[in-house]
């Protein structure tokens, strides 16, 4: 029974965010115009649940390179107002647009020199009449029992919500590394930070030349504590790369291998990373090709250093 009736309100809920999205309008490229044209901060803002949908989405705005905070509209009538300033944009949620606290913060706004972009149901509220522009969700029927807790239409404002902030995210052409920069901690964030942060350099990395010695080259990868050596040119443009694995087919085809140059036997051609490639780019990558190391190159392709799995996996 109880599945069944889970099933009643998700469905109702799935419905409220088609119903918004089949009456989507020129309001919403509008609220995206001023948006974009925001000199200062979005300063979200709602009351009761509408205000935890406005958090929830101030906070992806910020997230995403649209500067953002939530303001709460009774604290802001109480002194907080002074958070704002002109230049800012107010992104206010209600559904019924007639919130008491809403409404009276909504002259203060306009004092202050702030654009409003109203979320609401009806054009005919207080909410949407004071808004420069007011996107309409539309009367929408709550999946609540009793059809009094805000559920189908806190659904349709966060969804709302979600698409504002990508539009916008969309329009600013903001990137991965833009979104590596405000998630520096956590496996997101580390998997967006560039390669060259998380690889080994220096005296870490075994770079020999072609004609070193397999004996010498074992122990260039030992002092380095690394499972490879680079093969590098005088330019230090990377040649080719001798790990164990070429160690032992050389063992099997040839036991005077200690005594032959390594450029005799490393593996050419081997996969490099670009400066700036992703972390978690590199990492996809040894799992493809299923190997320990790669090689990192700067824009000129010389040798910048080496990325490997240990330490890209121990830093997601």
């Amino acid at each position: 029974m109880s599945l069944h009736h889970a099933r009643e309100i998700l469905t109702a809920e799935i419905r409220a965010i088609e119903a918004v999205r089949e009456t989507l309008d020129d309001s919403f490229e509008k609220a995206l115009d001023v948006m974009q044209n925001c000199s200062g901060h979005i300063v979200s803002c709602g009351m009761g649940k509408a205000g935890f949908i406005a958090q929830k989405v101030s906070a992806t705005l910020s997230s995403t390179g649209a500067p953002s905070f939530y303001l709460h509209p009774a604290d802001a009538l109480h002194g907080d107002l002074g958070m704002v300033s002109p230049g800012d944009v107010a992104l206010i949620f209600s559904n019924s647009g007639e919130s008491e606290e809403v409404t009276r913060l909504l002259p203060c706004l306009r004092g202050i020199d702030v654009e409003i972009i109203a979320v609401t149901a009806s054009e005919r509220s207080t909410l949407a009449a004071h808004a420069d522009v007011a996107i309409l969700i539309g009367e929408i029927r709550e999946a609540c029992p009793l059809g009094l807790a805000p559920t189908a239409t806190t659904t349709a404002m966060l969804a709302l919500g979600d698409a504002l902030a990508m539009c916008l995210l969309d329009r600013k052409e903001f990137k991965i590394l833009d979104y590596a920069r405000f998630h520096p901690a956590g496996a997101l964030g580390r998997k967006t930070m560039p390669v060259e942060a998380l690889m080994r350099v220096g005296e870490a990395v075994a770079a020999v030349a072609a004609e070193t010695k397999i004996s010498e080259v074992i122990l260039s990868i030992t002092r380095a504590r690394s499972g490879a050596a680079v093969v590098i040119d005088a330019h230090r443009k990377v040649l080719g790369i001798f790990c164990d694995g070429d160690l032992r087919r050389g063992l099997e085809a040839d036991r005077e291998i200690l005594s032959r140059e390594v450029g005799t036997v490393m593996t050419k051609n081997c996969a490099t990373l670009k400066a700036g490639t992703l972390a978690g780019e590199a990492l996809d990558l040894m799992r493809e090709k299923r190997i320990a190391e790669i090689p990192v190159v700067d824009e000129t392709g010389a040798l910048a250093g080496m990325a490997d799995l240990k330490g890209l996996l121990a830093s997601m």
